[in-house]
């Protein structure tokens, strides 16, 4: 599977954006998928994920209520719309896709295939 992330930029803090993740391949609508993101001087950190069937999702604190996961299954793709954003959102933003169908994972160990990852920068 291989993963393309796009949709990354520069907005103003309050502004919005959607990120997407296209998929390559035939399974995509069995993975678990995630989105995690990575600032300048931290660690990779967990941002959202959604279960194979959209049915369960799950976001770090931070970002509840203003980031929305979502996917379509056939396109193989998968979103993240960020609204209210804020000058600590920035960061690069990497999908992922977590093989095992019925566990939704916050750890990024768990997760077997990634996304190149694209910027997001938020300006104050």
């Amino acid at each position: 599977v291989q993963l393309q992330a796009s949709g990354g930029g520069l907005v103003q803090a309050g502004g919005s954006l959607r990120l997407s993740c296209a998929a390559s391949g035939h399974t995509f609508s069995s993975y678990v998928m995630g989105w995690f993101r990575q600032a300048p001087r931290k660690e990779r950190e967990f941002v959202a994920v959604m279960s194979w069937n959209g049915g369960t999702t799950r976001y770090t604190d931070s970002v509840k209520g203003r980031f929305t996961i979502s996917r379509d299954n056939a396109k193989n793709t998968v979103y993240l719309q960020m609204s209210s954003l804020k000058p600590e959102d920035t960061a690069i933003y990497y999908c992922a896709a977590d093989r095992r169908k019925y566990t939704v994972s916050l750890v990024e160990s768990d997760y077997d295939y990634w996304g190149q990852g694209t910027q997001v920068t938020v300006s104050s």
